[in-house]
């Protein structure tokens, strides 16, 4: 194979980063404690307070305003009610802003238990594999169990008297929220989750995100799901289900830039088919071997996408090109002017099939598909490196507890 020619001066972005704020925020079940803990006092005290100290998860504590507090009965119970505001600091969150309600009842008799419940706006768990009894409040164990401890902090006076306290966490416009997340795809349905581990949002941070793709795994494990289609983002997923209309919407999972947390979950939970759609760039830095694909990681690497360009017959002045550009798709774009698009997405997914079994080895079965940047599938690419043409659907994916094969009308 005869060299490259030596490329001219790269051509690239700005050094600037995107400018965001670094104003760390609250989690909705932080903030959810923080008002269960203000409807409490409200009890104990016959008034609730405008501020309150609450400690999160990660065992700091940390003052919140306080609205709307009220003490009354109700059927003739005690009850004290709370609101808190959801603030995500700097972070994009779907909830920030949310007026996240509490109202704390008091139980006679109840043998001093603190009691979860949701209220409207609280997403319900209709699937198995979050952790979460079916058919309750999408309130996770984390933060479940700080609520409940600061609950029981507030009012211990109540609870060593032999009464329970019955916590309700409501979220008003919680159902419009959760249509920007991932809740309907789990299985979460009505509302958000109140989530948290460490009860600190930090300004984008992945944390959340990631957490998000291993949980959507780890639903569709639970459901016997046997295939599983990763994809890199919404277009690559609806290229994807067009390609496996078979396929249940459990088994599709966007895992964004987290090639490793999505592998790794997938493998130890024993799925045995594991498809990846991706474009152009994220193809390339998967086939780089990189575990997190962001943008801000690491750039892509200009010169595996001109040795697969080179690979498919690119002439040397367009490698040369396609060497200094600022980003893959002007590879994309440019080779599909010369009809190379197919023979070049193949090369590129079959290097992206060697780096995934090489990094993440095991007894499933791996495709990859690769797709344009108006979500239509170009090529996909077996185990074997044998590519297949895109428009030819994959075999189906087993039923639960079956051997592996073609069948009709299942859902994977």
């Amino acid at each position: 194979m005869s060299s490259l020619a030596s490329p001219p001066e790269k051509v690239r972005k700005g050094d600037r980063r995107r400018q965001r704020g670094d104003r760390t925020g609250f989690t909705t079940g932080a903030t959810a404690a923080a008002a269960a803990t203000a409807a409490t006092l409200g009890l104990v005290r016959g008034a609730v307070p405008g501020r309150v100290e609450c400690e999160l998860p990660n065992g700091m504590r940390v003052d919140f305003a306080i609205l709307d507090g009220r003490v009354g009965r109700i059927n003739g119970s005690e009850c004290a009610q709370a609101v808190a505001i959801k603030d995500g600091g700097d972070d994009p969150d779907a909830t920030h802003g949310a007026h996240i309600t509490v109202e704390v009842r008091r139980i006679s008799n109840g043998g001093g238990a603190v009691v979860l419940e949701g209220g409207p706006g609280v997403g319900i768990v209709t699937r198995p594999g979050l952790g979460l009894e079916v058919g309750g409040p999408a309130i996770n164990p984390v933060p479940r169990r700080n609520i409940a401890a600061n609950v029981a902090a507030a009012g211990a006076a109540i609870l060593q008297a032999g009464d329970s306290l019955a916590v309700r966490i409501s979220v008003p416009g919680g159902e419009e929220m959760a249509k920007k997340t991932l809740n309907a795809r789990l299985g979460i349905l009505g509302g958000i989750s109140i989530l948290g581990t460490t009860g600190i949002v930090r300004p984008f941070s992945t944390a959340a995100w990631r957490a998000s793709v291993v949980q959507a795994i780890e639903v569709a494990a639970a459901q016997g799901r046997t295939t599983l289609v990763l994809t890199t983002g919404g277009r690559t997923e609806k290229c994807a289900m067009r390609s496996f209309p078979q396929l249940d919407e459990a088994c599709f999972v966007q895992f964004g830039d987290f090639v490793k947390a999505a592998f790794t979950t997938a493998i130890r939970h024993d799925i045995r088919h594991i498809v990846l759609g991706a474009m152009v760039g994220k193809l390339t830095k998967i086939a780089q071997g990189l575990s997190v694909t962001h943008a801000w990681r690491e750039e892509v690497d200009r010169a595996l996408i001109a040795e697969a360009a080179q690979a498919v017959g690119a002439p040397r002045a367009l490698v040369a090109e396609i060497r200094a550009a600022e980003t893959a798709r002007f590879a994309a774009e440019r080779l599909a002017e010369l009809g190379l698009a197919v023979a070049f997405h193949r090369a590129l997914a079959e290097r992206a099939l060697r780096s995934l079994r090489t990094r993440y080895p095991g007894p499933h079965r791996l495709t990859v598909l690769a797709c344009n940047f108006e979500g239509e599938p170009i090529v996909t690419v077996e185990d074997d490196g044998a590519p297949s043409p895109a428009t030819s659907l994959f075999p189906p994916c087993s039923a639960p507890d079956t051997a592996p094969g073609p069948a009709r009308g299942e859902t994977c």
